[in-house]
């Protein structure tokens, strides 16, 4: 495995492995290649996780508007058939350890409670995240914004 940046050449891979996650809408998908197409100046942070030379997951962050070293990881997808490899570890290891040589104290991820996205707590859970909101019915009737959190000393 290899940790890169973004290349252009990378929109159609990770489009097709958000697909195929099957946990996306369409809606979400479109939402995360329009990050993807955004310049460099926009602020939004790629890390591209590479296995033989193919896309296999990949990770967008950045800085939070209008916040002193808070950070939003917006997207983080691995391929289902490489999935617990440890990649989606390794990607947000990358972020995290961004953020933190930024002087970032603070990592902010939202998430839904809708049960495709289970694995996704799962992962959060597992990497000691601090699950710090719960807005009820955010998204949908039954389906809740969560929010998870990463302190860091600074």
């Amino acid at each position: 495995m290899r940790l890169r940046d973004l290349a252009s050449a990378d929109r159609a891979p990770i489009e097709a492995l958000l697909r195929a996650t099957n946990a996306f809408t369409d809606a979400e998908v479109l939402v995360a290649l329009e990050l993807v197409d955004e310049p460099r100046e926009s602020g939004y942070r790629f890390v591209v996780a590479e296995v033989d030379g193919q896309v296999a997951g990949y990770a967008c962050f950045g800085a939070t508007p209008c916040t002193v070293g808070t950070y939003d990881l917006y997207w983080i997808a691995v391929d289902p058939a490489r999935q617990n490899l440890g990649l989606g570890r390794a990607l947000l290891d990358a972020v995290e350890s961004a953020v933190r040589a930024e002087g970032g104290r603070l990592l902010v991820i939202e998430t839904a409670s809708k049960p495709e996205y289970a694995a996704t707590r799962a992962f959060y859970e597992r990497c000691g995240l601090e699950l710090a909101a719960r807005i009820a019915d955010f998204y949908a009737r039954g389906d809740d914004k969560l929010v998870y959190c990463r302190r860091y000393a600074t």
